[in-house]
């Protein structure tokens, strides 16, 4: 987790309105025992949990930064859908093949769309997020924005606890209470997970098929339409208007066919005359995009385009599509992991202290690059990118490794 140098006054600021000690929970954990007792949580239980918690302030920084709003698209998009991903996608395909044909006879969501919410929100299980849930969610609860949002959050928490659907020991996630294979909030479990295997427990946390299950549960409440696309890579026409984009401007299929828009792989639009947007997410010297129905279900999951991009991308990546045929308005595009983990290696090797080499690009690798960078003659921004690794390379006289 970056650390703000901010952070001290930003805490500071918060004190005064909250009335909570940036390190003491207490009080007013304490004041919302009652809420809770409301909320149909048991006194005992609720004291058992929430007893000792300390705040943690790194959720407050990380409340006012999300990466989906604030990276560059072609960063964000190039450590989410990279090749490492996608065959590990096509492995849990083939690993969960009748269990995913299973989900799609029931819920109607095709199986590389399941997979690929599994491997953007946790790698495919192997990172729930190093948060403690209870933590995070006492600290957002009392301190900073949208408390009664996070104090809806905890009871829910506290109420699958109590219920037995989850265990709450080394219970993890993300900073604002995300957890599980698939990442729901604890509200969101409530009221859309579902028993894939049987067993009479809605667990996220250990079962692959609950999780997988709730995952089509949820896009199929979210208005998924079975057999259809997300959408498709589009190319424009010259001149072409870009100013009619946006995922709510929608148009019928025969306005956009009239303006000129194709496939961008060659393939042919649908031929009914279904709703669709347009998306330029990065001008019109960018990736274009015509989206559907199914790509409003993904849009709801996190609301983000970058994030439903992600989603979208990697699930045609795991049907066996190649990857976008226009490039990304750039002379510097981002890094695969791989990518990340090698230009990390190298800044391990010239004797910069960052941590583990893990392709998490933080504030030490970040203070690391800017001063190769510099010494490289490059804009000392921080950024890994592809012009920096590759200018380490060839000072450490190393070749680009073969995909």
């Amino acid at each position: 987790m970056r650390t703000n140098p901010l952070l001290p006054a930003l805490l500071l600021a918060l004190a005064p309105a909250t009335g909570l000690a940036a390190t003491d929970l207490g009080a007013c954990l304490d004041r919302l025992q009652a809420q809770a007792r409301t909320a149909g949580i048991g006194e005992a239980l609720f004291r058992e949990h929430t007893a000792g918690l300390e705040s943690d302030p790194s959720v407050l920084e990380a409340l006012d930064y999300q990466p989906e709003f604030r990276t560059p698209l072609w960063d964000y998009l190039a450590g989410l859908v990279d090749q490492q991903r996608v065959d590990d996608g096509r492995a849990m395909l083939a690993g969960h093949a009748g269990l995913l044909a299973q989900i799609e006879d029931e819920y109607g969501v095709d199986p590389a769309t399941v997979v690929a919410v599994w491997g953007v929100e946790s790698d495919y299980g192997r990172t729930f997020g190093s948060k403690s849930l209870l933590r995070s969610l006492a600290t957002l609860s009392c301190a900073g924005r949208r408390q009664d949002f996070f104090r809806g959050e905890l009871f829910a928490v506290l109420k699958l606890i109590q219920s037995g659907d989850l265990a709450a020991d080394n219970l993890t996630g993300s900073w604002a209470g995300a957890f599980g294979h698939t990442q729901f909030m604890p509200s969101t479990y409530a009221r859309i997970a579902v028993d894939g295997d049987g067993d009479g427990r809605r667990d996220l946390v250990g079962s692959v098929p609950d999780a997988l299950a709730s995952t089509a549960n949820y896009l199929k409440r979210s208005g998924w339409r079975t057999g259809q696309a997300w959408g498709h890579e589009v190319t424009l026409p010259a001149g072409f208007d870009t100013s009619v984009n946006g995922r709510t401007a929608r148009r019928p299929l025969s306005a956009w066919r009239s303006r000129g828009l194709v496939r961008a792989d060659g393939g042919e639009l649908p031929g009914d005359d279904r709703a669709a947007a347009l998306l330029v997410p990065t001008g019109d010297k960018g990736p274009a995009f015509l989206v559907f129905r199914n790509y409003d279900a993904i849009y709801s999951y996190n609301a983000a385009e970058s994030y439903a991009l992600a989603i979208s991308l990697l699930s045609d990546r795991l049907r066996g599509a190649g990857g976008l045929k226009a490039d990304w308005p750039t002379e510097d595009p981002g890094l695969s992991r791989a990518e990340r983990r090698e230009l990390q290696q190298y800044l391990v090797d010239l004797g910069h202290d960052i941590g583990a080499v893990d392709g998490m690009v933080g504030k030490k690798t970040r203070e690391a690059l800017a001063l190769e960078q510099a010494r490289l003659g490059l804009p000392a921004d921080g950024r890994a990118g592809q012009r920096v690794l590759r200018a380490l390379r060839a000072d450490r006289g190393s070749p680009a490794p073969s995909e």
